[in-house]
């Protein structure tokens, strides 16, 4: 094996290594961003082509590699999702999202994960993105650098998201009496 094969060889399994080591945000990011399982492998699937062609300038120096493959695959679901409003001139039909089976330890926590994920893809797709990474225990810093925007704005914005769903989750009061 020559040289040039070898570095190719290491390299792909470099990326391979630590794709399969942060799976979770692609899969994350793909549950967001998609109702139907055969277009979340797809965006699955073109978000490890981008990730894996824009691999080679990955500097390790200058971003975690969570924070670079959460760049590219909410780039990779924004973009879609823009292109499929473009295509279809509409907004989802508000059909249900699908079971979460093993997510969940009850039926009213069930309910509450499904209201939630119906809540998150009803979100304008820069507020999906950063509910997602906020969800993910991401820092405001974090959440900017990923998303391009400042670590204020990004408390902001999740300050304004957190008083939705508060509302949105909100008990009714008991009446008093």
């Amino acid at each position: 094996m020559d040289t040039l094969t070898a570095a190719a060889e290491q390299l792909r399994r470099s990326f391979a290594t630590l794709l399969q080591q942060h799976q979770g945000i692609a899969l994350k990011v793909a549950r967001s961003y998609c109702r139907d399982p055969e277009d979340r492998k797809d965006l699955l699937q073109e978000i490890s082509i981008q990730a894996w062609q824009a691999f080679p300038g990955f500097d390790s120096a200058r971003a975690q590699f969570s924070t670079w493959l959460y760049r590219i695959a909410l780039n990779v679901a924004i973009s879609r999702v823009r292109a499929v409003r473009v295509r279809q001139r509409h907004h989802a039909d508000g059909e249900d999202v699908d079971n979460l089976p093993g997510l969940a330890d009850s039926a009213e926590q069930a309910l509450q994960l499904s209201q939630l994920h119906t809540i998150i893809h009803a979100l304008p797709p820069l507020d999906r993105a950063l509910l997602l990474l906020y969800l993910d225990d991401c820092s405001h810093r974090q959440i900017g650098e990923v998303l391009g925007i400042s670590a204020s704005n990004a408390a902001t914005r999740l300050h304004r998201i957190k008083l939705q769903l508060r509302q949105q989750f909100a008990a009714p009061t008991p009446p008093r009496g």
